[in-house]
């Protein structure tokens, strides 16, 4: 059965909001403390691991954009039951609806932290997970456009990062970036422990079908240059960092960037960090927003679901499990295994799926099937 999505013509959206789409949900709440995990296993060449991460996710993303091309009107929740079949692949898609609720999960509980940690530490985690969650039904439930125009708009919430990144270069030494390349398999692993990091761009196999003229292929153009843009952003962060802190510092800061930004001030604002996190809600917004509409997808594809009614479930669900992950332990080891199933889903499987679509396709063209 076809699985092609009928979108309605006000559903549809311009190619170029792709690139808004990418870096709304690259940039999220890793960048306040990637730097100390990719450093422990790349150490001062921690900059080229970040470096190789991005060029993996290049290539990921024309794979991605090659499977998606063969389908036109299908998302990935469509293909996988078109290429496996229903029951394996229902059961695939079941696996993606589960992962986009981890990825949501780990994106607003981090950022939870953070602001209990920096800003309110004596308010209750349980508060500001309902005031966020709240926030996010009133977008997700606005509709499809709504979403994408948070992701336009957080956009312009990440330029004032470059800029306020000036100020640090003058306490950093470039001497720290010294000897380059002398450990291969540590910068592997460091580009490997970037997963968390990146992640948020396989979006895509879910908000192609709804891209307005596909055929000009001009939204993978537009996906390439949001990955060059959150390229620019972690890599002047990871640089200013690592030739800011020595070594045995960075391994002990858990938000280095968050620690930068706390040397800047200013005659009017004695505390920038605070304000930078209370600003980066408008920023994971999109990450929150997208992934619970990504999940929603994958659930209405078998049940006839309101997204409303959908919605209040799921956050209900997110809420409840807020109580069972409290420590900064558990934080960590959640978000490791969140690490490496991202690096599976997103890294790994879109060439395996590439592969199994494409063998699809050549049999149905050998048995002349069009449909």
């Amino acid at each position: 059965m076809s699985q092609a999505i009928q979108s309605k013509q006000y559903e549809k959206i311009n190619a170029f909001l792709v690139f808004f789409i990418i870096c709304g949900c690259q940039i999220g709440v890793g960048i306040h403390g990637f730097q100390r995990v990719i450093y422990k296993d790349a150490k001062q060449d921690a900059w080229l691991s970040v470096v190789l991460s991005f060029i993996l996710a290049h290539i990921v993303v024309f794979v991605m954009f090659k499977t998606l091309e063969k389908f036109d009107n299908l998302d990935i929740y469509g293909i996988q039951r078109e290429v496996f079949g229903k029951i394996l692949g229902s059961f695939l898609n079941f696996v993606y609806v589960i992962y986009c609720t981890f990825a949501f999960f780990a994106v607003l509980k981090n950022y939870i932290e953070v602001v209990n940690t920096w800003v309110f530490p004596y308010v209750n985690p349980q508060f500001i997970a309902i005031a966020i969650l709240l926030l996010i039904v009133y977008a997700v439930t606005a509709g499809f456009r709504v979403v994408i125009g948070i992701s336009f708009f957080s956009f312009f919430f990440l330029l004032w990062i470059p800029p306020l990144l000036i100020y640090p270069l003058y306490f950093t030494n470039i001497n720290y970036l010294l000897p380059i390349m002398e450990d291969i398999i540590g910068i592997l692993k460091g580009a490997y422990s970037m997963s968390f990091t990146i992640v948020g761009f396989e979006i895509l196999n879910i908000v192609y079908p709804y891209i307005k003229d596909k055929e000009k292929k001009s939204a993978e153009k537009y996906a390439h240059f949001g990955l060059l843009f959150t390229f620019f952003i972690y890599i002047i962060i990871m640089l200013i960092t690592l030739m800011y802190f020595s070594g045995p510092q960075l391994e002990r800061v858990i938000w280095a960037t968050l620690t930068i930004f706390n040397l800047i001030e200013f005659p009017f604002v004695e505390r920038i960090e605070i304000i930078t996190i209370c600003a980066w809600l408008l920023i994971i917004l999109p990450n929150l927003c997208l992934y619970l509409w990504a999940a929603y997808r994958g659930v209405s594809s078998v049940y006839n679901l309101e997204i409303k009614r959908f919605t209040w479930i799921f956050i209900s669900i997110i809420f409840i499990i807020t109580f069972f992950i409290k420590t900064r332990t558990q934080i960590n080891t959640m978000n490791n295994y969140f690490g490496k199933i991202a690096f599976i889903v997103v890294f790994i499987y879109p060439f395996i799926l590439f592969i199994f679509a494409s063998i699809k396709k050549r049999r149905k063209k050998g048995t002349g099937d069009t449909s």
